[in-house]
């Protein structure tokens, strides 16, 4: 586990050479992060540390880079503004290379790819398994923005899909009934089964929209593009991605193209 402190956002123009040249004259490495995801940048309620698969490789890159290393805190919502403000110069929290991010960000190359996956009760009689989700008087719940909700809306019929902010909403809305499952991916899968014995995980028969994750930056760098590149690259071959999601249960989901 490896703790840093986070600091707030700093805002300031990305400078003519490049974010490569900026990086090495500010001698530091602004990393973007949601600190709720858990297993990728989570911090521990427990010791208020942060850890998980991107908080290590984060420190790895900025190692790489010979600079220092500041956490800017954000979420699925908002990081493409934070980029676009220049509160950051990469996101490094397992970001889902959709389609649509893609027209407003630049990713990397893949590191880890994920399905989508259903939590619901032990006691909910109703939902066993995948295909008992889409049926008529079910609630499903995602978190907006998310690219689970724009499945739910074009894969699920019959169900009523209900779209929340933070992602704690959707286990609150289960756990309180009023829901009968929410949509989510491996990691955070991994986080209700390891802080909510209620909790039931509902894996597809066959995986549903595997989704590439891959580190994002602003659009229009392509020298940082390269260098990230370089970095994911590097991680896979040399083992260090490996081991990290080995030490955070995600070996299912390395990303091995």
């Amino acid at each position: 586990m490896i703790s840093f402190i986070v600091l707030s956002f700093g805002v300031g123009d990305a400078q003519a050479g490049g974010r490569l040249e900026k990086i090495a004259i500010d001698k530091k490495l602004r990393v973007c992060m949601w600190p709720d995801y858990y297993a990728i940048s989570f911090r521990n309620p427990r010791t208020n540390a942060l850890e998980g698969v991107d908080i290590e490789l984060a420190g790895a890159f900025a190692a790489d880079l010979g600079v220092a290393l500041e956490f800017v805190e954000t979420s699925f919502p908002r990081f493409i503004e934070d980029f676009l403000a220049d509160r950051c110069d990469i996101g490094m929290f397992a970001i889902g290379a959709t389609p649509a991010r893609a027209e407003k960000v630049s990713f990397s190359q893949p590191y880890l790819r994920s399905g989508i996956y259903a939590v619901t009760t032990k006691t909910n009689a109703q939902i066993r398994r995948w295909a008992d989700m889409d049926q008529e008087g079910n609630v499903v719940v995602v978190q907006s923005g998310t690219f689970m909700d724009g499945y739910a809306r074009s894969a699920m019929t019959r169900a009523r899909i209900v779209a929340v902010a933070r992602p704690q909403e959707r286990e609150e809305e289960v756990q309180a009934g009023r829901a009968d499952a929410f949509l989510t991916d491996y990691p955070y899968g991994q986080r209700m089964l390891a802080f909510h014995p209620w909790a039931q995980l509902i894996v597809p028969d066959q995986p549903v929209q595997p989704t590439p994750y891959a580190y994002a930056v602003a659009p229009g760098d392509e020298a940082w593009l390269a260098r990230v590149n370089a970095f994911v690259a590097a991680i896979k071959a040399d083992g260090r991605l490996a081991a990290a999601a080995a030490r955070y249960k995600l070996t299912p989901i390395i990303a091995r193209d």
